[in-house]
């Protein structure tokens, strides 16, 4: 059967089209840069790796060179709610290291400031206007940075963390966390005098704690009333909810969260029902950009336990996850946890003896999670922290206060 010129010409465009249309669909889409710190290929060369999140599924691949994290041992990252600058905390050389951010999630090292102890977690407000590092191995700081467009300037404020009446204890810092609003900073620790499985017991204080503090002009931190307040046995992560209502914390011990309600004057109150069973040795816990769901990464389980909270008394329940913590099964030894900020749809482990990360697809409508494709994906060595950043024109998952 022979065609007409017009028809052959019709025939080959819709050829092109259905061609074009197909490539278009198998295309990879990036909606977040993930972020991840690792020790590198050798001997203390810690890197920060960057892996670009597809849309549809989730899943993860390479993206850019790995780029030198300025130090040995990283242990914390943190990026500015801008998207424009990442901060990185070295144990190896007790450095905070700044770096921005291009549109293609490349990393360029602009400054670094070093510290007097050991980095333990960092935070940026969502002001870009402070960048909060807690440090110490023995004894506890919380120090507070002035930034600049994105600059680490000199400290503004300095908060040592001491438990009263018990001046020689040994304070062993985990992880800070500031309000959305920047109104106020919480930062944990656990007591090593009181609290040392395997070793001796020289202290009778209680031995988790969780210090807040007010942010008030200039930066000043003034502690909250009532500050400290107990945390478990030893606090390893915590997090606020996105109305600056309710704060997590994990109790790595005791596996168990603890949630509180926040006041007005940054006081801390138990929520009701509590504390929450976790899976074992919970890591990190984040909360989606919504302020709905709850996700912990459980250490020793290898899982992440999911929870819905309920909005007006911030009670986190399990009941999204009734068949276990192991449902959602990870990579070994899950460390840190994130949830993908640009649709809330995506939750990301760093898996410190699996060198990997995990993904899951997170349904927006139920808070279950299932296993993103071809998860985990490969790392460097020994992965500890992770941020994440959106990519693209598009809206955002959020919530305002």
């Amino acid at each position: 059967m022979k065609f007409s010129k017009l028809s052959q010409l019709f025939l080959v465009s819709a050829i092109g089209l259905l061609v074009a249309t197909l490539l278009t669909a198998c295309q990879l889409v990036t909606i977040d840069y993930v972020f991840l710190s690792t020790a590198g290929s050798g001997a203390g060369d810690g890197q920060i790796q960057t892996y670009a999140a597809d849309s549809q599924s989730g899943a993860l691949r390479p993206a850019n060179d790995a780029v030198d994290s300025g130090g040995a041992d990283p242990i914390s990252v943190a990026v500015s709610a801008d998207e424009k600058n990442l901060y990185v905390a070295n144990q190896g050389n007790n450095s905070i290291v700044h770096f921005t951010i291009a549109v293609n999630g490349a990393l360029t090292k602009k400054d670094s400031v070093t510290l007097t102890d050991t980095p333990v977690s960092i935070a940026v407000n969502q002001a870009g206007s402070y960048l909060y590092v807690l440090s110490g191995t023995t004894s506890a700081t919380l120090t507070e940075f002035a930034l600049s467009a994105g600059v680490i300037g000199s400290p503004t404020d300095q908060q040592s963390l001491l438990l009263s009446g018990y001046p020689g204890d040994t304070i062993v810092p985990t992880a800070v966390n500031v309000l959305a609003n920047n109104s106020g900073v919480y930062a944990t620790v656990y007591d090593r005098s009181a609290y040392n499985p395997g070793g001796t017991v020289t202290s009778s204080a209680h031995p988790g704690w969780i210090f807040g503090f007010n942010v008030g002009s200039g930066g000043a931190l003034t502690p909250t009333t009532a500050s400290p307040y107990q945390a478990g046995v030893k606090p390893s992560a915590l997090a606020s909810d996105p109305t600056n209502r309710f704060i997590y914390v994990t109790d790595f011990a005791s596996n168990q969260l603890i949630g509180y309600g926040i006041q007005s004057t940054g006081i801390l109150t138990y929520l009701i029902n509590g504390p929450f069973r976790t899976g074992n040795q919970p890591s990190g816990v984040a909360i989606d950009p919504r302020g709905i769901y709850m996700y912990v990464s459980n250490a020793l389980d290898s899982s992440v336990s999911a929870y819905v909270i309920d909005l007006k008394t911030g009670t986190p329940s399990a009941a999204i996850n009734p068949t276990g913590s192991a449902t959602n099964s990870t990579d070994t030894q899950p460390v840190a946890i994130a949830v993908d900020p640009a649709l809330g749809r995506f939750v990301y482990t760093a898996n410190y003896l699996g060198n990997s990360i995990s993904g899951f697809q997170l349904d927006p409508n139920a808070g279950t999670l299932k296993q993103a494709q071809s998860t985990p994906y490969p790392s460097g060595s020994h992965p500890t922290s992770l941020a994440i950043v959106p990519h693209g024109n598009h809206s955002t998952q959020a919530v305002f206060p």
